[in-house]
């Protein structure tokens, strides 16, 4: 009786045994890490919200405005005429120079009458000369050019002129000069012919319109000058020219 008790009781201490080794098993497993893995996810969306989000904007951002599309079709403004450009214009007076020759017959002395012979003195000049007329742009200053917001130019340059008289002594002569017998004759009388010949050659050139054809030469190199730096258009106007008293 007592060994069999006694083996029951071997047998519960064996069954005992190995249910608290199972419940030591069991206590051993690696536990689940669920807030670890939470975070994770949640970092993760929030991290794929951010660049949505930043995408959505710099598509946005990217989309042009109606003033970024106005922009586009707007012309740049256009700069003022600088003191550069002024100076370059000014080099530019002698190619608005125009010549023109011109000769003439001029006489000139004393009229003694029918005492020609004995106190008259005259002088009969054939003269050539070549007239020059043209714009002086050195008087222009940044006053007189205007810039609009469209580009067009609009300048006021003086009258042209006639700017040199430049005899041709080769072609010039004294076609024929008539001293009386008693008189030594004007020394100065071949200067004054030369004086008055000038004029006369002056006179005719602005009858043939020399200063019209240098206003025209000075609008023409002026608007081409211009345009070549870009502008849309070139108004040149002229000042009135100065009559002679």
């Amino acid at each position: 009786m007592d060994n069999e008790t006694r083996s029951q009781v071997d047998v519960e201490d064996a069954s005992d045994h190995d249910s608290s080794q199972q419940e030591t098993r069991g206590d051993d497993r690696p536990r689940r890490r669920f807030p670890i893995f939470s975070t994770t996810i949640i970092v993760l969306v929030v991290g794929l919200a951010l660049l949505t989000f930043w995408g959505v904007r710099t598509v946005i951002n990217a989309i042009p405005t109606p003033g970024d599309i106005a922009s586009v079709f707007e012309p740049e403004p256009y700069e003022e005429i600088g003191p550069a450009t002024i100076t370059a214009i000014r080099d530019l007076a002698q190619l608005t120079t125009v010549e023109s020759v011109q000769y003439t017959i001029v006489e000139k002395g004393t009229d003694a009458g029918w005492l020609a012979w004995a106190r008259g003195d005259s002088l009969r000049m054939f003269a050539v000369a070549r007239i020059g007329a043209g714009v002086d742009l050195a008087q222009l200053t940044v006053r007189d050019i205007e810039v609009g917001d469209d580009g067009v130019v609009e300048m006021t340059v003086p009258a042209a002129e006639i700017q040199y008289v430049d005899p041709d002594e080769d072609a010039t002569q004294v076609l024929e000069r008539d001293v009386g017998i008693f008189t030594s004759g004007d020394p100065g009388l071949e200067s004054d012919v030369r004086r008055i010949a000038d004029e006369v050659l002056v006179d005719n050139a602005i009858d043939e319109g020399i200063l019209d054809r240098a206003e025209t030469n000075a609008r023409s190199v002026l608007t081409d000058f211009l345009l070549s730096l870009g502008y849309a258009d070139v108004v040149v106007e002229f000042e009135e020219a100065v009559q002679d008293s």
